[in-house]
């Protein structure tokens, strides 16, 4: 159960929003073993003075197009599965909507499934597990 929340400068447009959502979810299904449906996202845009990104950390040459995207999931894919991820969200967010492989920023945050509640305050992977 992924969140995906993506950061970038305001002025893309509701197309570009969209291809960048359906590109992680593609990503996301074809590597990561997200079910269908399990679809929780947010794109969070950001005037240039509350949105600061080093244009050359790590070797990379970033531009003012640099998306950043935050996957929060359970703490159950091994480091092929990750590496597989990236990859394929570089590659599916080049063909659509056109974002340079070095402007795609990806952080995983991994949790424990009981970390997670989808409604009616109860944490339902707990639940399941226990």
């Amino acid at each position: 159960m992924p969140l995906v929340q993506v950061s970038l400068r305001r002025g893309k447009s509701a197309e570009y929003h969209q291809a960048l959502f359906e590109g992680v979810y593609r990503a996301m299904r074809e590597t990561f073993d997200v079910p269908e449906d399990d679809r929780f996202m947010t794109i969070t845009e950001h005037d240039g003075s509350t949105f600061s990104v080093s244009p050359t950390y790590y070797g990379v040459e970033r531009s003012d197009d640099v998306v950043i995207i935050r996957i929060t999931a359970n703490n159950t894919r091994d480091l092929v599965q990750k590496q597989a991820l990236y990859l394929r969200i570089v590659e599916l967010l080049g063909a659509n909507p056109g974002v340079r492989p070095e402007d795609v920023f990806i952080n995983l945050v991994e949790v424990l499934p009981e970390n997670w509640s989808f409604g009616h305050g109860i944490a339902q992977y707990a639940v399941q597990q226990g």
